[in-house]
């Protein structure tokens, strides 16, 4: 981490898990467990959960995000929420392109871009995923896909904009298998995506962008990805379940 040029983010993505009563218990928990945090602390939880999440967390500093948001601002797309929907509730950080979205859903870069255009818009700050899978990794093309990814996905993004972007790498065999990058495999690829945001939007950007890793980071293994100096925060999968192990992954990019 460079906490000198830009801010370290620890974000929970709970996925499809917790009802609104559970949830109040996990963030009774980790109140007081993140209190002291010398980092950016966020949960992301499922719609149904986020009026819970704002209410519980209001006087704290827990912020709260939303798993995804639909690119228009209303009309005829039942089942889906709008960013000023989530700005109405309360709600601060919206995550997209996560790799799950993108494999089960059918999105693409081009709705991930629209879908962070209409986030950034309403005044949402973005957590955008990017990574590659197993056969991608072995093919050798890591770096040109997630170049691509962020490039597409930060299309009509201004440099101005990018104060309220995250980018989150999440190599996507490393996603709830239990695998994970080794640190030194997390920060090649953090710092590809610092370099092609350099390109696009000049040093003093890619310098202040946060940059997280979001592939099975846990209590165990985040501190060594943390040491890393482009490895800015986590996207934290099934550890943001469990108030200890959030916890000491909040420590870790704390310190």
């Amino acid at each position: 981490m460079d906490k000198a040029n830009r801010k370290a983010i620890i974000a929970g993505n709970w996925k499809m898990n917790k009802t609104a009563t559970e949830a109040v218990e996990l963030i009774d928990a980790l109140i007081p467990a993140v209190k002291d945090a010398d980092c950016e602390v966020v949960i992301c939880t499922p719609f149904t959960t986020l009026a819970t999440a704002v209410e519980k967390t209001k006087g704290t500093n827990i912020h709260v995000g939303a798993e995804n948001v639909h690119f228009e601002k209303s009309g005829a797309f039942t089942g889906e929420i709008s960013a000023d929907m989530l700005v109405d509730l309360g709600v601060e950080y919206v995550i997209t392109g996560h790799s799950e979205r993108r494999q089960y859903f059918a999105e693409t870069d081009e709705t991930v871009n629209k879908r962070t255009l209409a986030a950034l818009n309403a005044g949402l700050k973005v957590l955008v995923c990017v990574g590659e899978n197993l056969t991608q990794r072995e093919q050798g093309v890591t770096e040109e896909l997630v170049r691509m990814q962020t490039k597409i996905a930060l299309n009509g993004v201004t440099a101005e904009q990018m104060a309220n972007i995250i980018i989150a790498y999440e190599p996507v065999w490393a996603i709830g298998t239990g695998k994970t990058a080794t640190s030194d495999q997390a920060q090649e690829v953090c710092a590809a995506i610092r370099k092609v945001l350099g390109e696009v939007y000049g040093e003093a950007v890619a310098k202040a962008t946060t940059i997280q890793y979001g592939g099975s980071m846990n209590a165990g293994n985040a501190e060594e990805l943390l040491g890393k100096p482009d490895v800015d925060g986590g996207l934290i999968g099934g550890a943001s379940l469990k108030a200890d192990a959030f916890a000491t992954i909040v420590a870790a990019a704390s310190k």
